[in-house]
């Protein structure tokens, strides 16, 4: 590891210049009972669902509109306070927590749908809507909104954070499906980057510069969206393998093939015993798994199921089940969301760590054979389970709160992972996000570009008030 991205990975933050009393204030007046200093209530927004300790902000307040964050972030800029946008929480590299103290806006309470546009299959919303919100709110239109990281999590915080989850396989990511957002500046201007027309080469595309900056370049406040008509006919399907090399040998084959599958999650042993256990799944044994959806006509959707049925016979898949039951498929994906909670049923008492990587598809056998090695080899219990229809895979690594040695030994195994799938031309995070967890993992891969990055923080926060201590060091 480089002497810088040693450096980078416990950065204490230096000491900022700020008042906070006439920002506490001026924010007060402006927001009434939508500011409060309430220790509670900040404690509450100073951390996401990762492993990292809280970091309360010294105020949260609750906009309404950009207006009212704009304003918001002028008086911050003002006295130097720092900003740290919150959506739902459920960001794992501690992306929310308040390093250096300051100001948390949280959006969720800008949870307005703007404006569905049918004929052009596109629709704007306000960045605090949910993913299930936006869905329930599309339900009669004949349209839905794709993007799947399994937590409710908002628009805004998936647009933050380059989110994707099981989906991406066929729909992309949140880079591929954020058309255009409204952007609160570090000075408190309000901009609009990109629009709604399906291509363009009209200047710097400011909006893949904003979806997974974390928050450290400015505030999203609205994002439009691309929407994709629901399929006629959705098949969910199981088949269990004999070992985990056949299982992902499977889904190897099936991409390089094209077969136009919507979802491969993978789950080893461990983690399909638990989820067994947890979600009460029958007729299943604890044995590596793959959950499969297709999308598209009755007979394209059959059509796909028995392709994959043959490759996954020739590598000795078995108990190949599909169904096209609602209820069946609901009850199926919702294990595979709930796979986090299985694995914590594993040792109740112990907390999780959530990780990730992503490897280029022909690597993704050498790189999850690996890890499971390394898991092994290491004395942890920590199952695996990924999107691995687009290399994706992540781990949770289960370890007792009080015990430094044990979960040093989950960290030393996060750095080994990680190395492993940058040295495959892969990256440190599919779709977590670097926030202060992955700082020098991101030097590790990126090299001097990194130095490009902190210029364009520099570019957009020259004073460093946007999310500080997340992403890149200053």
């Amino acid at each position: 590891m480089t002497a810088e991205a040693a450096g980078t990975q416990q950065d204490a933050p230096e000491a900022r210049h700020m008042n906070l009393e006439p920002v506490v204030a001026k924010l007060t007046r402006l927001f009434g009972d939508r500011a409060t200093t309430a220790a509670s209530v900040r404690d509450h927004h100073g951390h996401g669902e990762g492993y990292f300790p809280t970091r309360a902000p010294d105020m949260v307040i609750f906009p309404h509109t950009t207006e009212e964050v704009s304003d918001a972030v002028k008086v911050c800029a003002l006295h130097n306070v720092p900003i740290v946008p919150f959506g739902t929480g459920t960001s794992l590299e501690g992306h929310v927590a308040a390093v250096e103290g300051g100001v948390c806006i949280d959006l969720s309470q800008m949870n307005s749908v703007v404006e569905v546009n049918d004929e052009d299959l596109d629709c704007r919303v306000q960045a605090g809507v949910t993913r299930k919100q936006l869905n329930e709110h599309l339900r009669d239109t004949g349209l839905f909104f794709p993007i799947d990281p399994g937590a409710d999590a908002s628009i805004g915080g998936m647009a933050s954070t380059r989110a994707s989850g099981t989906n991406a396989v066929r729909y992309g990511t949140m880079r591929e499906n954020v058309m255009g957002l409204t952007v609160v500046t570090a000075d408190g201007r309000i901009i609009k980057t990109g629009g709604r027309a399906r291509k363009s080469s009209a200047g710097y595309d400011l909006t893949r510069i904003f979806v997974g900056a974390e928050g450290t370049l400015g505030i999203i406040t609205e994002v439009q969206l691309r929407l994709y008509g629901i399929p006629e006919a959705i098949t969910s399907a199981v088949c269990q393998y004999p070992d985990m090399e056949s299982a992902v040998n499977t889904v190897i084959m099936t991409i390089q093939l094209g077969i136009p599958v919507a979802r491969i999650e993978f789950l080893d042993d461990v983690q399909m015993q638990a989820c067994i256990d947890y979600s009460k799944l029958e007729g299943y044994e604890g044995k590596p798994t793959l959950f499969f959806e297709f999308h598209g006509t009755e007979a394209g959707a059959a059509e796909q199921a028995e392709q994959v049925k043959a490759i996954s016979d020739d590598l000795g898949g078995s108990a190949f089940q599909w169904t096209a039951k609602a209820e069946d498929r609901t009850h199926l994906w919702q294990a595979r969301h709930d796979a986090y909670y299985a694995a914590l049923a594993l040792a109740p008492g112990k907390k999780g760590i959530a990780t990730d990587a992503c490897v280029p598809i022909s690597r993704l056998a050498e790189a999850i054979l690996d890890t499971k090695k390394d898991i092994e080899e290491s004395g942890l219990v920590a199952p695996i389970v990924g999107h691995v229809g687009d290399g994706n895979f992540h781990l949770v690594l289960l370890y007792d709160e009080g015990d430094k040695e044990e979960l040093g030994r989950c960290k030393a195994l996060i750095e080994r992972m990680n190395h492993r799938a940058i040295a495959m031309g892969g990256t440190c995070t599919g779709e977590h996000g670097i926030g202060m967890g992955k700082k020098h993992f991101l030097v590790a891969e990126h090299g001097d570009a990194v130095s490009y990055m902190r210029q364009v923080k520099k570019a957009f926060d020259p004073e460093n008030i946007m999310n500080p201590g997340k992403m890149v060091s200053l």
